[in-house]
């Protein structure tokens, strides 16, 4: 059988009943609220769609927030690390700083003792080898340095000059084994003469009676004999008094007093008349060293 009607609704009559219909549902969800349950239950069947078209985006955000917070804690963690770094290295400072600060006032305080003219000088090179023990000071004859000045640290004495240049010079050590230093004993005046030995931090006094009043723990100080040291200055102390048969002469060692192995600073010290130091002044002069009266 052919139908009766070939055509159906013409496209203008099918738009003005879909305007119509939607018309309607907006009024009756408007109105009264009709359509409520209808858009849940819509809800709940497209929610899991929107949740689906979302996720690649979601996944995206999120790997890229993540990348971000790794790579700003990173960032952040090298950060702290440097700063961690410099601030040790800061109070590394400080404390040099407090430990220098610390033996200035010992060389101020050994200053105020000497009573003198003095100069502050830092050590720039040690030599403690058996052959040779000296050490090299930043001040020379531009400061007034000169060959044969006393040298001291804030304990005791640790030498003299022996060479001097324009902005440096050489300190012989009283352990050197080519030092002798006039000393005596503290205690009783009891006069000898101090001898570098070149191993280790010993001095040995030479040519002590077998009768001689000295005992362990005596303070050695300068005698003054020798008119390069004043009176006076801590030397060592005794270690070692030992008899020996072959030996027509009391065995004597004193261990320096100076820090002669951890002392930074060093005080030159201006005791004596320059004038008693001619050939000290002859190579002075030859340097044009400024020798302060």
């Amino acid at each position: 059988m052919k139908p009766l009607f070939i055509r159906g609704p013409s496209p203008t009559l099918r738009v003005t009943l879909a305007v119509m219909f939607a018309l309607g549902l907006i009024i009756a969800d408007h109105r009264y609220e009709r359509l409520e349950r209808v858009r849940v239950v819509l809800s709940v069947l497209t929610d899991p769609l929107h949740f689906a078209v979302d996720a690649p985006t979601r996944a995206i955000r999120a790997t890229q927030e993540r990348l971000v917070r790794e790579s700003q804690l990173r960032a952040l963690n090298q950060a702290l690390r440097r700063e961690n770094l410099l601030l040790k290295g800061r109070l590394q400072q400080f404390e040099a700083l407090e430990a220098e600060n610390m033996r200035l006032r010992d060389l101020l305080g050994s200053s105020f003792n000497v009573g003198e003219r003095v100069l502050i000088a830092e050590i720039l090179a040690v030599d403690l080898t058996p052959a040779r023990q000296q050490v090299m000071l930043n001040k020379g004859a531009n400061a007034g340095v000169f060959i044969g000045q006393p040298v001291l640290d804030a304990n005791a004495v640790m030498g003299q000059v022996v060479r001097v240049n324009p902005s440096s010079s050489v300190v012989l050590l009283i352990t050197d084994s080519e030092h002798a230093l006039p000393v005596e004993v503290n205690r009783n005046g009891l006069r000898s003469i101090a001898a570098g030995t070149g191993v280790g931090h010993d001095l040995e006094l030479l040519y002590i009676p077998k009768n001689a009043d000295i005992r362990e723990g005596d303070l050695l100080v300068t005698s003054g004999m020798g008119e390069r040291f004043p009176p006076g200055y801590p030397v060592a102390r005794v270690t070692v008094v030992r008899q020996d048969p072959d030996n027509p002469f009391t065995t004597v060692l004193a261990e320096p007093t100076a820090r002669l192995d951890r002392s930074r600073e060093v005080l030159l010290v201006w005791t004596l008349d320059p004038r008693m130091y001619p050939n000290a002044l002859t190579d002075a002069e030859r340097i044009r060293a400024r020798v302060a009266p």
